[in-house]
Protein backbone atom coordinates (compact mmCIF):
# COMPACT_ATOMS: atom_id res chain seq x y z
CA UNK A 1 0.00 0.00 0.00
CA UNK A 2 1.36 3.58 -0.57
CA UNK A 3 2.57 5.55 2.00
CA UNK A 4 0.41 8.53 2.50
CA UNK A 5 1.86 12.00 1.31
CA UNK A 6 2.58 14.84 3.82
CA UNK A 7 -0.95 16.91 4.06
CA UNK A 8 -3.09 13.61 2.92
CA UNK A 9 -6.51 14.05 5.35
CA UNK A 10 -6.89 11.25 6.92
CA UNK A 11 -9.83 10.01 9.06
CA UNK A 12 -9.43 9.97 13.08
CA UNK A 13 -9.12 6.15 14.68
CA UNK A 14 -11.78 4.74 16.64
CA UNK A 15 -10.03 6.35 19.64
CA UNK A 16 -9.57 9.81 18.04
CA UNK A 17 -5.88 9.26 16.86
CA UNK A 18 -4.85 9.19 13.28
CA UNK A 19 -6.03 6.53 10.46
CA UNK A 20 -3.54 4.93 8.26
CA UNK A 21 -1.08 3.44 10.94
CA UNK A 22 -1.40 -0.06 13.48
CA UNK A 23 -2.47 0.83 17.26
CA UNK A 24 1.16 1.26 18.74
CA UNK A 25 2.03 -0.97 22.02
CA UNK A 26 1.65 0.59 25.35
CA UNK A 27 4.25 3.47 25.30
CA UNK A 28 6.35 4.82 28.02
CA UNK A 29 5.24 7.61 30.28
CA UNK A 30 5.69 10.86 28.35
CA UNK A 31 8.44 12.93 28.58
CA UNK A 32 8.33 16.54 29.60
CA UNK A 33 7.54 18.61 27.19
CA UNK A 34 10.73 21.49 26.80
CA UNK A 35 10.09 25.11 27.32
CA UNK A 36 10.53 25.43 22.87
CA UNK A 37 7.65 22.68 22.68
CA UNK A 38 5.69 24.50 25.26
CA UNK A 39 5.84 27.57 22.76
CA UNK A 40 5.22 25.73 19.94
CA UNK A 41 2.13 24.22 21.73
CA UNK A 42 0.93 27.47 22.62
CA UNK A 43 1.62 29.36 19.03
CA UNK A 44 -0.36 26.76 17.41
CA UNK A 45 -3.51 26.79 19.76
CA UNK A 46 -3.53 30.92 19.18
CA UNK A 47 -3.43 30.75 15.34
CA UNK A 48 -6.28 27.60 15.50
CA UNK A 49 -7.88 29.45 17.60
CA UNK A 50 -7.55 33.35 15.53
CA UNK A 51 -8.47 31.48 12.62
CA UNK A 52 -11.70 29.44 14.55
CA UNK A 53 -12.94 33.48 15.68
CA UNK A 54 -12.56 34.66 12.36
CA UNK A 55 -14.84 32.12 10.60
CA UNK A 56 -17.44 32.27 13.67
CA UNK A 57 -17.23 35.85 14.42
CA UNK A 58 -18.68 38.33 12.22
CA UNK A 59 -17.29 41.45 14.21
CA UNK A 60 -13.69 39.55 14.64
CA UNK A 61 -10.76 42.45 14.53
CA UNK A 62 -7.87 42.27 15.14
CA UNK A 63 -7.00 45.27 18.23
CA UNK A 64 -3.66 46.69 18.74
CA UNK A 65 -1.89 45.37 21.71
CA UNK A 66 -2.31 47.44 25.25
CA UNK A 67 -0.97 47.10 28.82
CA UNK A 68 -2.51 48.33 31.88
CA UNK A 69 -0.75 52.50 31.61
CA UNK A 70 0.45 51.76 35.68
CA UNK A 71 2.46 48.45 34.60
CA UNK A 72 5.77 47.25 34.03
CA UNK A 73 5.76 46.73 30.86
CA UNK A 74 3.57 50.04 29.86
CA UNK A 75 6.09 52.46 32.23
CA UNK A 76 9.39 50.74 30.56
CA UNK A 77 8.00 51.39 26.99
CA UNK A 78 6.78 54.92 27.46
CA UNK A 79 10.46 55.82 29.06
CA UNK A 80 12.62 54.27 25.80
CA UNK A 81 9.92 56.13 23.43
CA UNK A 82 10.42 58.82 24.86
CA UNK A 83 13.83 58.85 24.91
CA UNK A 84 13.85 58.06 21.33
CA UNK A 85 11.99 61.01 20.29
CA UNK A 86 13.76 63.19 23.01
CA UNK A 87 17.25 62.28 21.13
CA UNK A 88 15.59 62.50 17.54
CA UNK A 89 14.59 66.21 18.70
CA UNK A 90 18.43 66.94 19.77
CA UNK A 91 18.99 65.81 16.25
CA UNK A 92 17.02 67.91 14.25
CA UNK A 93 17.64 71.23 16.73
CA UNK A 94 21.37 70.53 16.12
CA UNK A 95 23.27 73.32 14.11
CA UNK A 96 23.75 71.62 11.66
CA UNK A 97 20.98 69.57 12.03
CA UNK A 98 21.42 65.34 12.36
CA UNK A 99 19.48 63.80 9.92
CA UNK A 100 20.72 60.01 10.95
CA UNK A 101 17.38 58.77 12.58
CA UNK A 102 15.20 61.31 10.73
CA UNK A 103 16.52 59.13 7.23
CA UNK A 104 15.62 55.57 9.13
CA UNK A 105 12.19 57.25 9.93
CA UNK A 106 11.48 57.89 6.11
CA UNK A 107 12.70 54.61 5.48
CA UNK A 108 10.11 52.61 7.85
CA UNK A 109 7.67 55.55 6.82
CA UNK A 110 8.50 54.29 3.07
CA UNK A 111 7.81 50.66 3.48
CA UNK A 112 4.74 51.24 5.78
CA UNK A 113 3.28 53.30 2.90
CA UNK A 114 4.00 50.46 -0.03
CA UNK A 115 2.59 48.01 2.61
CA UNK A 116 -1.18 49.77 2.84
CA UNK A 117 -1.15 49.12 -1.04
CA UNK A 118 -3.35 47.46 -2.93
CA UNK A 119 -1.93 45.03 -5.98
CA UNK A 120 -3.52 47.59 -8.76
CA UNK A 121 -1.69 50.31 -6.98
CA UNK A 122 1.00 50.60 -9.60
CA UNK A 123 0.81 54.22 -10.25
CA UNK A 124 1.14 55.12 -6.62
CA UNK A 125 3.54 52.79 -6.03
CA UNK A 126 5.80 54.70 -8.41
CA UNK A 127 5.04 57.84 -6.51
CA UNK A 128 5.83 56.79 -3.23
CA UNK A 129 9.20 55.33 -4.62
CA UNK A 130 10.44 58.54 -6.51
CA UNK A 131 8.92 60.89 -3.58
CA UNK A 132 10.71 59.05 -1.07
CA UNK A 133 13.77 57.93 -2.64
CA UNK A 134 16.14 56.61 -0.14
CA UNK A 135 19.98 57.35 -1.86
CA UNK A 136 18.65 60.27 -2.81
CA UNK A 137 17.11 61.73 0.67
CA UNK A 138 20.86 60.70 2.18
CA UNK A 139 22.68 62.59 -0.69
CA UNK A 140 20.14 65.60 0.42
CA UNK A 141 21.03 65.70 3.91
CA UNK A 142 24.84 65.15 3.41
CA UNK A 143 24.73 68.47 1.57
CA UNK A 144 22.75 70.40 4.24
CA UNK A 145 19.46 70.42 1.62
CA UNK A 146 16.89 67.99 3.21
CA UNK A 147 13.81 69.52 3.22
CA UNK A 148 11.65 67.28 6.18
CA UNK A 149 8.65 69.53 6.27
CA UNK A 150 7.80 68.89 2.36
CA UNK A 151 8.38 65.34 2.80
CA UNK A 152 6.52 65.10 5.54
CA UNK A 153 3.59 67.02 3.66
CA UNK A 154 3.83 64.27 1.04
CA UNK A 155 3.53 61.78 3.68
CA UNK A 156 0.58 62.93 5.03
CA UNK A 157 -1.11 63.27 1.70
CA UNK A 158 -0.38 59.94 0.91
CA UNK A 159 -2.05 58.83 4.05
CA UNK A 160 -4.87 60.76 3.01
CA UNK A 161 -5.47 58.96 -0.22
CA UNK A 162 -5.11 55.34 1.12
CA UNK A 163 -6.77 55.61 5.07
CA UNK A 164 -10.03 54.61 5.87
CA UNK A 165 -12.96 57.42 5.90
CA UNK A 166 -12.60 56.86 9.90
CA UNK A 167 -8.92 57.87 9.68
CA UNK A 168 -9.58 61.29 7.33
CA UNK A 169 -10.03 63.54 10.81
CA UNK A 170 -7.23 62.07 12.60
CA UNK A 171 -4.63 62.52 9.20
CA UNK A 172 -6.15 66.16 9.10
CA UNK A 173 -4.75 67.05 12.38
CA UNK A 174 -1.20 66.14 11.64
CA UNK A 175 -1.09 68.50 9.33
CA UNK A 176 -1.02 71.57 11.72
CA UNK A 177 1.37 69.98 14.01
CA UNK A 178 5.06 72.18 13.39
CA UNK A 179 7.02 70.26 15.10
CA UNK A 180 9.21 67.58 12.74
CA UNK A 181 10.03 65.21 15.91
CA UNK A 182 6.52 65.14 17.05
CA UNK A 183 5.19 65.16 13.25
CA UNK A 184 6.87 62.24 12.73
CA UNK A 185 6.18 60.47 16.19
CA UNK A 186 2.11 61.16 15.26
CA UNK A 187 2.79 60.02 11.38
CA UNK A 188 3.77 56.14 13.00
CA UNK A 189 0.89 56.57 15.31
CA UNK A 190 -1.53 56.87 12.82
CA UNK A 191 0.44 54.79 10.32
CA UNK A 192 0.21 51.58 12.92
CA UNK A 193 -3.72 52.23 13.29
CA UNK A 194 -3.97 52.19 9.16
CA UNK A 195 -1.98 48.88 9.17
CA UNK A 196 -4.71 47.76 11.81
CA UNK A 197 -7.34 48.70 9.39
CA UNK A 198 -5.78 46.91 6.25
CA UNK A 199 -5.32 43.79 7.82
CA UNK A 200 -9.03 43.70 9.49
CA UNK A 201 -10.34 45.01 6.06
CA UNK A 202 -8.13 41.33 4.46
CA UNK A 203 -9.60 39.36 7.39
CA UNK A 204 -13.03 40.90 6.14
CA UNK A 205 -12.50 40.12 2.44
CA UNK A 206 -10.51 36.37 3.43
CA UNK A 207 -13.79 35.32 5.46
CA UNK A 208 -15.40 33.41 2.86
CA UNK A 209 -12.57 31.51 1.51
CA UNK A 210 -11.54 30.98 4.96
CA UNK A 211 -15.11 29.36 5.51
CA UNK A 212 -14.75 26.83 2.96
CA UNK A 213 -10.94 25.95 3.76
CA UNK A 214 -11.40 26.10 7.58
CA UNK A 215 -12.52 22.89 8.68
CA UNK A 216 -9.94 20.71 6.88
CA UNK A 217 -7.30 23.15 8.42
CA UNK A 218 -8.80 23.18 12.20
CA UNK A 219 -8.92 19.39 11.82
CA UNK A 220 -5.42 19.42 11.07
CA UNK A 221 -3.89 21.49 13.35
CA UNK A 222 -6.06 20.05 16.01
CA UNK A 223 -4.62 16.22 15.29
CA UNK A 224 -1.01 18.03 15.71
CA UNK A 225 -1.60 19.29 19.07
CA UNK A 226 -3.30 15.45 19.41
CA UNK A 227 -0.20 14.21 18.81
CA UNK A 228 1.93 16.39 20.92
CA UNK A 229 0.02 15.75 23.99
CA UNK A 230 -0.47 12.98 25.44
CA UNK A 231 -4.53 11.96 27.03
CA UNK A 232 -5.83 15.36 25.14
CA UNK A 233 -9.53 13.95 24.66
CA UNK A 234 -10.43 12.59 28.15
CA UNK A 235 -12.69 15.72 28.91
CA UNK A 236 -14.61 14.96 25.52
CA UNK A 237 -14.75 11.31 26.36
CA UNK A 238 -16.30 11.90 29.98
CA UNK A 239 -18.67 14.23 28.02
CA UNK A 240 -19.83 11.79 25.39
CA UNK A 241 -20.09 8.94 27.52
CA UNK A 242 -22.01 10.87 30.02
CA UNK A 243 -24.66 12.13 27.34
CA UNK A 244 -24.63 8.33 25.54
CA UNK A 245 -25.80 7.00 29.37
CA UNK A 246 -28.13 9.52 29.53
CA UNK A 247 -29.48 8.48 26.03
CA UNK A 248 -29.42 4.47 26.95
CA UNK A 249 -31.25 5.60 30.29
CA UNK A 250 -34.14 7.38 28.41
CA UNK A 251 -34.27 4.87 25.26
CA UNK A 252 -36.54 2.29 27.51
CA UNK A 253 -38.61 5.09 28.74
CA UNK A 254 -41.17 7.79 27.60
CA UNK A 255 -39.02 10.91 26.04
CA UNK A 256 -37.90 13.03 29.15
CA UNK A 257 -39.52 16.35 27.45
CA UNK A 258 -40.61 17.06 23.93
CA UNK A 259 -37.15 18.01 22.83
CA UNK A 260 -36.28 14.04 23.02
CA UNK A 261 -37.66 13.53 19.66
CA UNK A 262 -36.02 16.43 17.45
CA UNK A 263 -32.38 15.14 19.84
CA UNK A 264 -33.19 11.36 17.70
CA UNK A 265 -33.72 9.55 21.26
CA UNK A 266 -33.76 5.63 20.54
CA UNK A 267 -36.80 3.69 20.77
CA UNK A 268 -36.65 0.66 23.74
CA UNK A 269 -35.93 -1.91 20.94
CA UNK A 270 -32.74 -0.08 20.24
CA UNK A 271 -29.82 -1.71 21.90
CA UNK A 272 -27.54 0.96 21.08
CA UNK A 273 -28.22 4.65 21.08
CA UNK A 274 -27.07 6.38 17.81
CA UNK A 275 -24.34 8.56 17.19
CA UNK A 276 -26.36 11.35 16.08
CA UNK A 277 -28.56 11.03 19.10
CA UNK A 278 -25.42 10.95 21.70
CA UNK A 279 -23.94 14.13 20.45
CA UNK A 280 -27.40 15.60 20.19
CA UNK A 281 -27.72 14.89 23.67
CA UNK A 282 -24.27 16.00 24.63
CA UNK A 283 -24.81 19.21 22.72
CA UNK A 284 -27.77 20.27 24.28
CA UNK A 285 -26.59 19.57 27.93
CA UNK A 286 -24.00 22.40 27.26
CA UNK A 287 -27.09 24.60 28.19
CA UNK A 288 -27.28 23.27 31.47
CA UNK A 289 -23.32 23.35 32.55
CA UNK A 290 -22.44 24.54 35.97
CA UNK A 291 -19.91 27.07 35.43
CA UNK A 292 -16.56 25.73 38.25
CA UNK A 293 -17.92 22.37 38.61
CA UNK A 294 -16.52 20.32 35.10
CA UNK A 295 -13.77 21.71 32.57
CA UNK A 296 -15.37 21.89 28.83
CA UNK A 297 -14.46 19.55 26.43
CA UNK A 298 -11.38 19.60 24.63
CA UNK A 299 -12.91 20.18 21.52
CA UNK A 300 -14.91 22.49 22.52
CA UNK A 301 -12.56 25.02 23.97
CA UNK A 302 -12.23 27.85 21.21
CA UNK A 303 -15.93 28.11 21.83
CA UNK A 304 -16.44 28.24 25.42
CA UNK A 305 -16.76 31.48 26.61
CA UNK A 306 -19.36 32.00 23.23
CA UNK A 307 -21.44 28.71 24.66
CA UNK A 308 -21.47 29.99 28.00
CA UNK A 309 -22.85 33.21 26.63
CA UNK A 310 -25.66 31.21 25.24
CA UNK A 311 -26.32 29.63 28.49
CA UNK A 312 -26.24 33.12 30.18
CA UNK A 313 -29.22 34.04 27.65
CA UNK A 314 -31.02 31.04 27.98
CA UNK A 315 -31.64 31.63 31.70
CA UNK A 316 -32.35 34.73 31.13
CA UNK A 317 -35.06 34.38 28.77
CA UNK A 318 -36.19 31.54 30.56
CA UNK A 319 -36.88 33.89 33.26
CA UNK A 320 -38.53 36.47 31.83
CA UNK A 321 -40.87 34.76 30.04
CA UNK A 322 -41.50 32.73 32.98
CA UNK A 323 -42.30 36.07 34.83
CA UNK A 324 -44.50 37.23 32.04
CA UNK A 325 -46.02 33.75 32.00
CA UNK A 326 -47.16 33.81 35.30
CA UNK A 327 -48.34 37.45 35.34
CA UNK A 328 -50.64 37.16 32.49
CA UNK A 329 -52.30 33.89 34.69
CA UNK A 330 -53.11 36.14 37.00
CA UNK A 331 -53.97 39.25 35.11
CA UNK A 332 -55.81 37.47 32.25
CA UNK A 333 -56.05 38.78 28.97
CA UNK A 334 -57.45 41.84 29.39
CA UNK A 335 -54.64 43.20 31.42
CA UNK A 336 -52.30 41.97 29.43
CA UNK A 337 -53.81 42.70 26.17
CA UNK A 338 -53.87 46.95 27.11
CA UNK A 339 -50.82 48.33 24.66
CA UNK A 340 -47.46 48.28 25.58
CA UNK A 341 -48.22 46.12 28.75
CA UNK A 342 -46.49 43.15 28.18
CA UNK A 343 -43.33 44.94 26.62
CA UNK A 344 -43.33 47.02 29.31
CA UNK A 345 -42.58 43.65 31.92
CA UNK A 346 -40.73 42.33 29.70
CA UNK A 347 -38.11 45.44 29.21
CA UNK A 348 -37.86 45.84 33.49
CA UNK A 349 -37.46 42.27 33.73
CA UNK A 350 -34.80 42.45 31.20
CA UNK A 351 -33.23 45.54 33.09
CA UNK A 352 -33.63 44.13 36.60
CA UNK A 353 -31.71 40.89 35.40
CA UNK A 354 -28.97 41.91 33.05
CA UNK A 355 -24.95 41.06 33.86
CA UNK A 356 -26.37 38.54 36.89
CA UNK A 357 -25.42 34.84 37.31
CA UNK A 358 -28.17 32.63 38.13
CA UNK A 359 -27.31 32.69 41.32
CA UNK A 360 -28.49 36.10 41.63
CA UNK A 361 -32.11 35.27 40.82
CA UNK A 362 -33.33 35.27 43.99
CA UNK A 363 -32.70 39.01 44.30
CA UNK A 364 -33.66 40.06 41.38
CA UNK A 365 -36.76 38.48 41.24
CA UNK A 366 -37.56 40.31 44.59
CA UNK A 367 -37.14 43.79 42.73
CA UNK A 368 -38.83 42.11 39.38
CA UNK A 369 -41.52 41.46 41.92
CA UNK A 370 -42.19 45.15 42.85
CA UNK A 371 -42.07 46.48 39.58
CA UNK A 372 -44.33 44.28 37.78
CA UNK A 373 -47.05 44.73 40.81
CA UNK A 374 -46.73 48.48 40.32
CA UNK A 375 -47.01 48.05 36.17
CA UNK A 376 -50.04 46.35 36.93
CA UNK A 377 -51.72 48.64 39.62
CA UNK A 378 -51.00 51.68 37.33
CA UNK A 379 -52.48 49.49 34.04
CA UNK A 380 -55.70 48.45 36.14
CA UNK A 381 -55.98 52.56 37.33
CA UNK A 382 -55.64 53.93 33.43
CA UNK A 383 -57.99 50.47 32.09
CA UNK A 384 -60.38 52.18 35.26
CA UNK A 385 -60.68 48.38 36.64
CA UNK A 386 -60.51 48.07 40.52
CA UNK A 387 -56.78 47.74 42.07
CA UNK A 388 -55.60 43.93 43.13
CA UNK A 389 -56.78 42.96 46.69
CA UNK A 390 -54.01 42.39 49.43
CA UNK A 391 -54.10 38.67 49.03
CA UNK A 392 -53.61 38.69 44.98
CA UNK A 393 -51.10 40.65 45.31
CA UNK A 394 -49.19 39.11 47.41
CA UNK A 395 -49.87 36.01 45.22
CA UNK A 396 -48.88 37.15 42.14
CA UNK A 397 -45.32 38.34 44.09
CA UNK A 398 -45.23 35.01 45.56
CA UNK A 399 -45.28 33.33 42.12
CA UNK A 400 -42.73 35.63 40.91
CA UNK A 401 -40.40 35.09 43.60
CA UNK A 402 -40.45 31.31 43.62
CA UNK A 403 -39.15 31.44 39.95
CA UNK A 404 -35.96 31.49 41.50
CA UNK A 405 -36.12 28.15 43.13
CA UNK A 406 -34.89 25.54 39.58
CA UNK A 407 -37.52 23.51 40.42
CA UNK A 408 -40.38 25.71 40.17
CA UNK A 409 -42.90 24.29 37.90
CA UNK A 410 -43.61 27.60 35.53
CA UNK A 411 -40.27 27.73 35.10
CA UNK A 412 -39.24 24.28 34.05
CA UNK A 413 -42.04 24.05 31.71
CA UNK A 414 -40.42 27.41 30.06
CA UNK A 415 -37.00 25.97 30.64
CA UNK A 416 -37.97 22.35 28.58
CA UNK A 417 -39.96 24.69 25.56
CA UNK A 418 -36.78 26.93 24.86
CA UNK A 419 -34.55 23.77 24.95
CA UNK A 420 -36.98 21.74 22.23
CA UNK A 421 -37.01 24.90 20.37
CA UNK A 422 -33.23 25.48 20.58
CA UNK A 423 -32.37 21.83 20.01
CA UNK A 424 -34.08 22.40 16.58
CA UNK A 425 -31.10 24.54 15.98
CA UNK A 426 -28.08 21.71 16.38
CA UNK A 427 -29.24 20.36 12.76
CA UNK A 428 -27.68 22.02 9.70
CA UNK A 429 -31.54 22.72 8.30
CA UNK A 430 -33.28 22.44 11.53
CA UNK A 431 -33.50 26.22 12.33
CA UNK A 432 -35.86 26.36 8.89
CA UNK A 433 -38.38 23.51 9.88
CA UNK A 434 -40.22 24.90 12.77
CA UNK A 435 -43.53 26.32 11.94
CA UNK A 436 -45.76 27.17 15.16
CA UNK A 437 -43.57 29.20 18.04
CA UNK A 438 -43.44 27.21 21.21
CA UNK A 439 -46.66 28.55 23.43
CA UNK A 440 -45.97 31.02 25.93
CA UNK A 441 -42.57 31.45 24.57
CA UNK A 442 -44.05 34.51 22.13
CA UNK A 443 -42.92 37.57 24.16
CA UNK A 444 -39.46 36.27 23.49
CA UNK A 445 -40.04 35.21 19.78
CA UNK A 446 -37.30 37.70 18.71
CA UNK A 447 -34.14 37.03 21.17
CA UNK A 448 -34.71 33.43 21.14
CA UNK A 449 -34.06 33.08 17.18
CA UNK A 450 -31.39 35.48 17.56
CA UNK A 451 -30.07 32.72 20.46
CA UNK A 452 -30.93 30.05 18.52
CA UNK A 453 -28.80 30.79 15.40
CA UNK A 454 -25.79 31.42 17.43
CA UNK A 455 -26.39 28.46 19.15
CA UNK A 456 -26.57 26.20 15.67
CA UNK A 457 -23.68 28.05 14.16
CA UNK A 458 -21.07 26.83 16.25
CA UNK A 459 -22.88 23.32 16.91
CA UNK A 460 -22.67 23.02 13.57
CA UNK A 461 -19.06 24.32 12.67
CA UNK A 462 -17.88 21.84 15.58
CA UNK A 463 -19.91 18.59 14.06
CA UNK A 464 -17.83 19.43 10.85
CA UNK A 465 -14.75 20.03 12.51
CA UNK A 466 -14.83 17.37 15.14
CA UNK A 467 -17.36 14.63 13.48
CA UNK A 468 -14.27 11.84 13.16
CA UNK A 469 -13.13 12.14 16.58
CA UNK A 470 -16.43 11.74 18.17
CA UNK A 471 -17.51 8.97 15.22
CA UNK A 472 -14.06 6.79 16.94
CA UNK A 473 -14.79 7.73 20.66
CA UNK A 474 -18.08 6.50 20.51
CA UNK A 475 -17.84 3.55 18.49
CA UNK A 476 -14.92 2.46 20.47
CA UNK A 477 -17.25 3.02 24.14
CA UNK A 478 -20.48 1.89 22.77
CA UNK A 479 -19.30 -0.87 20.13
CA UNK A 480 -15.78 -1.76 21.60
CA UNK A 481 -16.05 -5.23 20.16
CA UNK A 482 -17.14 -3.92 16.48
CA UNK A 483 -14.74 -3.55 13.07
CA UNK A 484 -12.89 -0.32 13.14
CA UNK A 485 -15.74 0.40 10.31
CA UNK A 486 -18.46 -0.68 11.38
CA UNK A 487 -21.52 1.58 11.57
CA UNK A 488 -23.89 -0.92 13.35
CA UNK A 489 -26.59 0.84 15.05
CA UNK A 490 -25.54 4.51 14.70
CA UNK A 491 -26.27 7.11 12.61
CA UNK A 492 -24.05 8.93 10.22
CA UNK A 493 -23.52 12.41 11.34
Amino acid sequence: MPKPRPGDEQPPREDGGPRGEEQPAPASPPHALSVNELQQITDDISKLTIVHEIVLNGDFKLQAASSSPNSLENRVKETLHKAFWDSLEEQLSASPPDYTRAIQLLQEIKEALLSLLLPRHNQLRSQIEEALDMELIRQEAEHGALDIHGLTMYVLGTMARLCAPTRDEEVRGLQSLTDPAQLLREIFRVLDLMKMDMLNFTIQSLRTHLQDQTIQYERKKFQELLDKLPSSLDRTREWLCKAAAEVSASSSQLPPHPAAHSLGAVSSSTTVPSLRSVLNRGYMNLLCWEPGQKEYPETLFMDQARLQEVQAQVNQLTIIAAVLLVTSGMCGSTLCGSPGFVARLKRVTKVLLEGLSCTRYEEALEDISHQVLQEVSRTLSQLGYPAFTADKRASLKGQIKNIADKGNAVRHVIEQRIHSFLSLFIFPDGQNSQKDFPKGLDPIQEELLEVGHRFGSVIHHNRQVFGPYYSGILKKALLPDAEPDSDAGMDSF
